[in-house]
């Protein structure tokens, strides 16, 4: 298995894609997402990984953006976990759903225009 693209986030919130070498942005991190590419977000100054973060700023612009996927009550729900004794059973239910999900969604193809 080979490693995952590495992505630099520079003090000036620049994102560097080491392997096209360019600044890419979170509609390229998007990108990568969807075509299913292994990649890490490494701060440069820390040198530490902040994938997740990245990723939840993805998730923020897309919901900010577009149709909202996720409705109020739901994010508020979620926020209310964090707090919860099974916080961790939330997150793997909320993962197994959405990777059953899109298991039985893959063969169907886009929705009519």
């Amino acid at each position: 298995m080979s490693e995952p693209r590495t992505i630099k986030k520079y003090p000036n919130r620049r994102l560097y894609d080491t392997a096209e070498s360019r600044y890419i942005t979170l509609a390229d991190i998007r990108r990568l997402v969807i075509e299913r590419v292994d990649f890490v977000v490494i701060d440069k100054k820390t040198q530490g990984d902040i994938t997740r973060s990245i990723l939840l700023q993805v998730i923020a612009e897309q919901e900010h953006d577009g149709e909202p996927l996720m409705s109020r009550d739901f994010l508020s729900q979620v926020i209310r976990s964090y707090g919860d004794a099974m916080r961790s059973m939330v997150g793997s239910y909320l993962e197994q759903s959405l990777k059953l999900f899109a298991n039985e969604n893959a063969g169907r193809g886009p929705p009519p225009a």
